[in-house]
């Protein structure tokens, strides 16, 4: 099968930023597009206009991508695009991928097991 687009979910952390290595690997060798994607979502308090909040998560997930884009040029790959979705990070990943057509998402996991897991989920089982 051809890949012509690995989709690389970041949500600024240095465990989802240990997706990239392998990503950029499979890229190279598939000739594919890198495109990161960061979910932003704003949490305001009730009764407080929630527009300055949005403004600003989708104004950090650009800025926090554009420095990820930056950092993989200066490695020296070539071929990778940015994009944030408003939303929450499963929904807004399995859209992107769906609206971008991506061949690949290349994601980490938390890992986490029994009532952490039952808890707080998982968004890479909540993607597949």
């Amino acid at each position: 099968m051809k890949l012509n687009t690995i989709l690389v979910p970041l949500d600024g952390s240095v465990l989802a930023e240990g997706s990239l290595p392998k990503a950029v690997e499979v890229a190279e060798v598939s000739g594919a597009q890198l495109l990161l994607l960061r979910a932003a979502e704003a949490h305001s308090f009730p009764g407080v206009d929630p527009i300055e909040a949005q403004i600003k998560v989708v104004s950090e997930a650009e800025e926090y991508l554009a420095r990820a884009v930056d950092r993989l040029a200066a490695s020296g790959v070539k071929d990778v695009k940015a994009s944030v979705w408003y939303g929450p990070a499963a929904y807004a990943i399995v859209e992107a991928a769906r609206a971008r057509r991506v061949d690949l998402i290349v994601m980490t996991t938390h890992g986490r097991s029994g009532l952490g897991r039952l808890i707080l989920g998982s968004v890479a089982e909540s993607v597949q």
